[in-house]
C-alpha cells in the first residue's frame, strides 16, 4: 500500500515537471540577466546594457512611451533614472519558458524614492538566447491600480 500511495505522489511530478534541466540552468542564467539589467540601471553602465541587450530591443514603460531600438531605449532610461531618483529593485517572480531559446520573465519593480516613498509597478522582460547568451529583447513596464 504504501508503494503505491508513493507512485501515485511521484509519478505526477514527474509527468507533469515543465522544467527541464536545461532550463534549470537557464532560469540561473535568467536570474543574473535580471541582476545585471537592475545593476546596470542603477549604476547607468551603458556598457554593460548594450552587452545584454538586443541591438532590436522595444520597451513599453508605465507612463505609454514606446523606445524602439537600444540607443532610443538607453536614452530613454537615463532620462528616467535623472527624473525619477531612487534605488529600483526587480525581484524575478516568474520565468516562463517559451522555447530553449525564449523566456518571459515577470518581476516585481519597486522605486524606492530618495524621501522612502515606494512605487511597486510589474515588468515583465522577453529574453532569448543568442550567440551563447541570455539577452533581453523587450520590456513592458506596468502600473497596476489595484490588486496585487
Amino acid at each position: 500500500m504504501k508503494t503505491l500511495l508513493l507512485f501515485l505522489f511521484f509519478i505526477p511530478n514527474l509527468v507533469f515537471s515543465q522544467i527541464t534541466t536545461g532550463q534549470k540552468e537557464g532560469a540561473v542564467k535568467i536570474q543574473q540577466l535580471i541582476e545585471q539589467y537592475s545593476h546596470a540601471r542603477e549604476t547607468q553602465d551603458t556598457v554593460l546594457l548594450k552587452r545584454i541587450l538586443t541591438d532590436d530591443i522595444d520597451q513599453l514603460v508605465s507612463s505609454g512611451e514606446w523606445r524602439i531600438g537600444i540607443e532610443e531605449s538607453l536614452k530613454g532610461m537615463q532620462s528616467s533614472t535623472q527624473s525619477n531618483p531612487g534605488s529600483r529593485r526587480l525581484k524575478v517572480e516568474k520565468i516562463k519558458f517559451l522555447s530553449e531559446k525564449i523566456a518571459l520573465v515577470d518581476c516585481r519593480y519597486t522605486i524606492e524614492s530618495p524621501n522612502g516613498a515606494e512605487r511597486n509597478m510589474w515588468s515583465s522582460f522577453t529574453v532569448l538566447f543568442h550567440k551563447n547568451q541570455w539577452k533581453i529583447t523587450a520590456i513592458r513596464n506596468m502600473n497596476p491600480t489595484g490588486g496585487n
